[in-house]
């Protein structure tokens, strides 16, 4: 069976979508900067589902090492779903550009670099499939999270792109786009229940719209009419607000 690669698959979407692949008899490259975790993962997945599980170390921001680090899998993987990210801190930002950019380049920069280089592969394979886990942040500017925000944003046109390119190679390239969901990064955060979706929940979403070859889904559904109606607002009125 095929391997399909994770990349921040400590995340708890990520894990949740390991076990949902693993049930369907893929094999997994699981990636990130925490192996003891992985590791873990790994060996449950391999008893509970009879699949293989690699553990493998990858730094999103270490752009030396991506070449290598995919040059090495073999074999190469089916699809590729990039979930690493970072909320970070956005006060700390506005004082610390190291903050800022450690938000920039993990969630914008870092999948350029790994994302092209496969893309290159799978273009000349006419084979695969890319998911990117963005995030509904990126569709308004608000002063709460505006780096972050922006980050997402350039993501989201970065996979709009890429989807375009590789149409005609015949590799979708799925685009996510969460609202709240209940993660080890939103821990500290007050989200309103009805609005706000568990990793099982969203997992199961991503991998519906994987087997439909959709090019974006908001998860929950319901962030796709609250988006809309956010970016309406008119500017004038948008900058007044506390959000």
């Amino acid at each position: 069976m095929d391997y399909i690669l994770i990349l921040g698959a400590g995340s708890d979407i990520a894990q949740e979508l390991a076990r949902l692949y693993a049930e369907e008899g893929y094999n997994l490259y699981l990636a990130s900067r925490n192996l003891n975790l992985l590791e873990r993962l790994a060996k449950d997945l391999e008893i509970r589902y009879q699949i293989k599980a690699k553990p493998l170390f990858f730094d999103a921001t270490s752009y030396e090492t991506h070449s290598g680090f995919y040059q090495k899998l073999e074999p190469k993987p089916l699809g590729v779903v990039v979930a690493f990210g970072y909320l970070g801190d956005q006060l700390k930002a506005q004082k610390d550009f190291n903050e800022a950019r450690k938000i920039i380049e993990t969630n914008f920069l870092g999948a350029v670099s790994i994302l092209e280089i496969i893309a290159k592969d799978f273009e000349e394979r006419k084979a695969g499939f890319i998911i990117g886990i963005s995030s509904v942040a990126g569709e308004r500017g608000r002063q709460s999270n505006y780096i972050y925000g922006a980050a997402k944003a350039a993501f989201s046109i970065y996979l709009q792109g890429l989807r375009n390119r590789l149409y005609r190679s015949g590799i979708s390239v799925l685009t996510v786009k969460p609202g709240f969901v209940e993660t080890k990064m939103t821990a500290s955060m007050k989200l309103p229940k009805l609005l706000t979706a568990s990793p099982v929940r969203v997992a199961q979403d991503i991998i519906k719209a994987w087997h439909k070859k959709k090019d974006e889904i908001y998860t929950l559904w319901i962030w796709r009419y609250i988006m809309f109606l956010i970016r309406m607002i008119p500017e004038n009125i948008g900058k007044r607000l506390e959000w």
